[in-house]
């Protein structure tokens, strides 16, 4: 809650929720510890889990058909998987950690009992995301950061 309250940059993940929200969104995301270098989303990877960054920052990079390397680097505050979480295709771009990180992962099932539960809660999310996938699209070295 802290991470995205203070990432005020334009990939910032604003998600509006108040404390007790957040702690419902709590139960539904699984805490875990990113060591540096570590691979997080691998490219063409079918995974559709999405990660909540709140601490540490993450390198986002692909090869392109020339073999050229795009990358960008997410802090925290932000997020990585919405892409495919949305659109259910393969991952296309791979993340790892360019610090140790703090994430938080929600999974589609887990976000599927959250909205059959919390329907206010999920939509609040859904618009967060879709937001955020938005900027990412018209920032041009941030779009391969939609992963």
């Amino acid at each position: 809650m802290r991470a995205v309250a203070h990432n005020q940059s334009n990939d910032g993940f604003s998600l509006t929720l108040f404390p007790d929200q957040w702690e419902v969104l709590g139960v539904y995301l699984q805490p875990f510890e990113l060591p540096q270098s570590q691979v997080l989303i691998e490219q063409n990877a079918t995974d559709r889990s999405l990660y909540l960054i709140e601490s540490g920052s993450l390198s986002v990079h692909y090869e392109d058909v020339k073999g050229r390397v795009r990358l960008a680097i997410v802090g925290a505050g932000s997020v990585v998987g919405e892409g495919a979480f949305f659109s259910h295709l393969p991952r296309n771009a791979t993340v790892q950690a360019a610090s140790t990180s703090k994430l938080w992962c929600l999974t589609p099932i887990r976000f599927a009992q959250l909205s059959n539960r919390h329907p206010g809660i999920a939509l609040e999310l859904a618009m967060a995301l879709g937001s955020l996938v938005s900027r990412r699209l018209v920032n041009k070295p941030k779009r391969i950061a939609v992963t």
